[in-house]
């Protein structure tokens, strides 16, 4: 049985919380797509952690750990992230990466660098970790697969040929230095001697799981909004966000997807840049940063403040029906307890006329929000366990949004720690 826990916007929706609670009753847990550019916050009995690249499933023992071949693998950094939980006193997590994954090369950092220095004020708003660069490259062909680090035939005639092109653009692009073949395969030989002894043929391994029955969960990075395909191009990531990706970023067969949980925030946040109609500035968004998520809204890899915003049932409805939704997973929604009345964007105006449809990039630009406002509760309903007893005003904000995105909301998470969630 396969399930897929995905975002429905534009990441930091509490992913990271869903799959680690999911992953209890789990034998698998998968990270299928992006790379250490955002990261997964979890709260448990060994502390606060941010995980970038390990799966969220790494706090269990009877959890077996992948890293799949549609991740943009930082090895280094991987390394890194073991290290810490363990120097956290976390046991050795069972951890298998693909051998067709790709490696994020140092020169794919630089050039992230460099690029966004060279755009000035029209950067992306990249994190600097090497994600565009390094899907241009495994696109272009010319990436490095974790199973080349082992033919050294094959590494060292690929190192002179990939350099070829990269030098000319360090040095006459760019103005900086050339990256030396010989330093640059000695670091290579580094990377294959540290990822040695996770390497699998992982999609073999998956097959055969799923075979015996074992429970798979496919972990998503970001959401629907930064799909480069779907969500709000060009300010997007480099790998699809959706759980239909899934299938291809472990390998395994798409009809094996059976639940499709997509996590939604009872507010918006979002990292970035990129159009975001219901964003709202000054003292109220402060306040809604200061006072949400677990610690504040700043991002889990950047720690840089997140832009702020009112639930927008239509990007939200647009976000679900995209992931293919089973279920709703519902956020943080423990944040608004201290609003006397909440805004909810139901519509967006766009030259206007007023549409709850999700449009295309140029479209969204010119949308401005159509607001709602609902009663609050005024009140803190953390350690709640059941639905009945949540207050009336909070149970009907539930029910408002889940009649406008048109899927069901069975999962409510009223604090950081996986105990603080509810059942539909």
């Amino acid at each position: 049985m396969v399930k897929a826990v995905v975002g429905a916007n534009w990441g930091d929706e509490g992913k990271g919380k869903i799959t680690d609670m999911l992953a209890q009753d789990a034998d698998i847990v998968i990270r299928f797509q992006g790379g250490a550019n955002a990261g997964h916050t979890i709260v448990n009995k060994y502390g606060k952690f941010a995980l970038h690249t390990l799966p969220s499933g790494v706090f269990y023992d009877h959890v077996t750990n992948i890293i799949g071949n549609g991740v943009a693998l930082n090895i280094p950094k991987v390394m890194d992230e073991i290290k810490g939980i363990v120097d956290r006193g976390v046991p050795m997590p069972k951890l298998k990466i693909s051998n067709r994954a790709q490696i994020v090369m140092p020169y794919h950092i630089l050039f992230d660098q460099y690029e966004e220095e060279r755009l000035g004020g029209k950067s992306f708003g990249s994190t600097k970790s090497g994600i565009a660069p390094f899907y241009s490259d495994k696109y272009a062909k010319i990436g490095f697969q974790v199973s080349e680090l082992f033919d050294e035939d094959t590494l060292k005639d690929k190192v002179q040929s990939v350099l070829a092109v990269k030098n000319i653009l360090l040095e006459n692009l760019y103005h900086k230095p050339a990256i030396d073949p010989a330093e640059l395969l000695e670091t290579l030989h580094g990377y294959r001697d540290m990822v040695a002894p996770y390497v699998a043929d992982v999609s073999k391994f998956l097959w055969d799981a799923e075979k015996e029955g074992k429970i798979i969960l496919l972990e998503g990075q970001l959401g629907t909004l930064k799909d480069p395909d779907h969500g709000i191009y060009p300010m997007v990531t480099s790998s699809s966000t959706l759980a239909a990706y899934g299938a291809i970023g472990a390998g395994i067969p798409p009809y094996a997807i059976k639940q499709v949980v997509t996590v939604c925030k009872a507010y918006s946040s979002a990292v970035g840049a990129g159009a975001f109609v219901s964003e709202i500035f000054g003292d109220e968004a402060d306040e809604l940063r200061r006072r949400g998520g677990d610690g504040g809204e700043y991002g889990a890899t950047t720690g840089r403040p997140r832009r702020m915003g009112w639930f927008d049932c239509v990007a939200s409805k647009y976000g679900c029906r995209l992931q293919g939704t089973t279920d709703v997973a519902f956020t943080v929604l423990d944040v608004l307890g201290y609003l006397d009345e909440i805004p909810v964007c139901t519509g967006y105006e766009i030259n206007g006329k007023v549409t709850d449809e999700f449009p295309v990039t140029v479209e969204l630009e010119k949308a401005k929000p159509v607001l709602e406002t609902l009663p609050g509760w005024k009140c803190d309903i953390r350690g709640i366990k059941k639905y009945e007893d949540l207050p009336e005003n909070c149970r009907n904000y539930i029910e408002f949004i889940e009649k406008r995105i048109g899927f069901p909301i069975t999962m409510i998470s009223n604090g950081p720690s996986r105990d603080d969630i509810i059942y539909r």
